[in-house]
């Protein structure tokens, strides 16, 4: 099911609906700045598993904490002072950080139970944090890419429609805002060493990491 909503000014109804799917164990999808994501509540079990079979990989893949704030992010990830202070200088924005992960995200994803991190990102877009800040400021995120609906990047980009045509039957929900222009993937910087690690350049300026 799709439902159309006006970014700047997100129906609340859309945004309850979305919240009962996930606390039932649903997934919803919607457009961040960098690309498409489907989403589940990180403490519920069956969105969790669903979330791993849609992508056809096994419970040791690490998925991406989408949040709203630093409060919420320090729920589930452990961020010094050092790291703190670098990342407050480009969130929100086009970044994921690798952490440290609270023993609250390790009960919930085996990934995180084995090697104790966890990815976490601040999306900028309004109607991410609406829909974050809905659903009490932290969704588990793993983006949606062509190979996953068998269609060809030919440099079209993704859209509501052709998503529902071919993961409608997992994806419970999918919000579209409208056109939508995407950065590319994000960069990823390692802080589980001590340091700042620039493990991969995206759309987002690594100078400050490096």
């Amino acid at each position: 099911m799709i439902s159309y909503v006006v970014e700047q000014n997100t129906d609340s109804r859309v945004l309850e609906n979305a919240f009962r799917i996930l606390k039932a164990g649903g997934l919803i999808a919607f457009p961040t700045e960098t690309n498409w994501v489907v989403v589940a509540d990180p403490s519920v079990k069956k969105g969790i598993d669903k979330l791993y079979q849609l992508r056809h990989v096994d419970n040791t893949k690490h998925f991406t904490v989408l949040s709203s704030s630093f409060q919420k992010a320090m729920e589930i990830a452990h961020i010094d002072d050092s790291a703190f202070a670098l990342m407050k200088k480009v969130i929100p924005g086009p970044y994921t950080f690798i952490l440290p992960a609270q023993k609250k995200i390790q009960k919930f994803l085996k990934a995180s139970k084995t090697d104790h991190e966890v990815g976490v990102r601040f999306p900028p877009k309004k109607l991410c944090l609406s829909l974050i800040d809905a659903y009490d400021g932290v969704l588990i995120s793993s983006h949606i890419n062509h190979e996953m609906i068998e269609a060809e990047d030919d440099g079209v980009p993704l859209y509501s429609a052709l998503i529902e045509d071919n993961l409608g039957h997992m994806i419970d929900l999918i919000i579209d805002p409208g056109e939508y222009e995407f950065l590319g993937p994000t960069t990823i910087v390692n802080f589980t060493q001590g340091f700042p690690e620039v493990v991969r350049i995206g759309s987002g300026s690594p100078d400050l990491f490096l």
